[in-house]
């Protein structure tokens, strides 16, 4: 397949017009802030990922300071992002990056991609934004402009599908002017190629762009094949005291909300208030419920149901059933403890830490 010289012409010059230079990753690129900020930006907006990745870098500046930070630090400075596995990942590849290479990225593909969570348009970026390196990347923004350009029908998540973008993103990256050809393709989805009313008026390649020729731009690319999303119903077992603190429980690495801290989840209202009587000496009688809370994740949709516990102190019984002390604590309501907490349990406890 022949490289397409003149689709890259005609975005690097729309780029050096119209490309978005405000970005704060986009200033003192280094390996480390590029990584950070594409492992943020999958499943996550420009305008939501800005704040997060401003307090991540002023907490963790360098590749060293996240691999000596403790786990609940770093999903501390995730919360509120969601996909939570991608901030364990980059606490693992940080450690991996200081001890198998020093502390320095690794400047090969395969390298990059046998990192946690690193795939292959994410080492592309480093190496490209970064390294000076040449290789193709396929995030979303690439994948609609690719898919409407081509008229390549089909979901992106089928691997023909999948594959046939990947040839079109290496046949159209540059040899020269690498890292802004990545840039402009990634700005050009993002601020023209749009998901919905995209300004094709504006596009540098309107003119060959079959999608448009067609007038199909809202065909491309084709949608995920949808189901309808079951619901689960949980009871979480939440025990406060007068003084104002919550017994929290570390949730196993693996599943949902995976290493973050909420209050033991159920799959019915009576197993919860039996925690409750063996760890904290609570009668189910005593126990009574809150109002139900609501949460979509990708493949469910979560009700949850607060049985609330009055303590009148932090203890625990002794000894208590099943209990890894390790993994529950007690913490303060006010304010909500500083560790990786999922973004409804977060609401829960600033609901409780107000009446309180």
């Amino acid at each position: 397949m022949t490289a397409n010289h003149a689709f890259a012409d005609a975005l690097l010059h729309w780029f050096d017009q119209h490309g978005r230079s405000h970005l704060p990753w986009q200033h003192n690129r280094t390996p480390y802030r590029v990584w950070v900020s594409e492992i943020m930006l999958q499943q996550t907006q420009v305008m939501t990922a800005i704040p997060f990745y401003e307090r991540f870098m002023a907490a963790m500046p360098t590749v060293r300071d996240l691999a000596e930070a403790p786990e609940d630090a770093v999903l501390y400075l995730w919360t509120g992002l969601g996909y939570y596995a991608r901030a364990r990942n980059l606490h693992r590849s940080a450690k991996l990056i200081c001890t198998d290479y020093d502390g320095r990225f690794p400047d090969n593909l395969d390298d990059l991609i046998s990192l946690p969570g690193i795939g292959r348009s994410t080492a592309g970026a480093i190496l490209c934004l970064a390294m000076g390196g040449r290789a193709p990347i396929l995030d979303g923004n690439v994948k609609r402009v690719l898919a409407r350009y081509y008229a390549i029908e089909g979901w992106p998540g089928q691997r023909t599908v999948n594959d046939q973008l990947w040839s079109l993103a290496e046949r159209n990256t540059p040899h020269e002017r690498v890292a802004d050809y990545t840039q402009a393709i990634m700005d050009l989805g993002a601020t023209c190629c749009k998901r919905t009313q995209p300004s094709c008026t504006t596009c540098p390649v309107q003119t060959k762009c079959r999608a448009l020729v067609t007038q199909s731009q809202a065909a491309f690319p084709g949608r995920k094949p949808q189901k309808p999303k079951p619901s689960r119903q949980r009871w979480f077992a939440v025990a406060i005291t007068s003084s104002g603190e919550v017994l929290l429980q570390k949730r196993p690495v693996k599943g949902i909300w995976g290493g973050l801290w909420a209050p033991p989840e159920f799959s019915d209202e009576a197993s919860a208030k039996e925690w409750l009587h063996d760890t904290v000496g609570i009668s189910a009688g005593n126990c009574y419920l809150g109002t139900p809370f609501y949460h979509v994740f990708t493949h469910f949709k979560l009700e949850a149901t607060p049985v609330y516990a009055q303590c009148s102190e932090n203890q625990l019984v002794s000894p208590a059933v099943n209990i890894d002390e390790e993994n529950v604590r007690w913490f303060s309501l006010r304010p909500v403890p500083s560790v990786g907490l999922p973004a409804p349990i977060v609401r829960l406890l600033n609901t409780l830490g107000n009446d309180a």
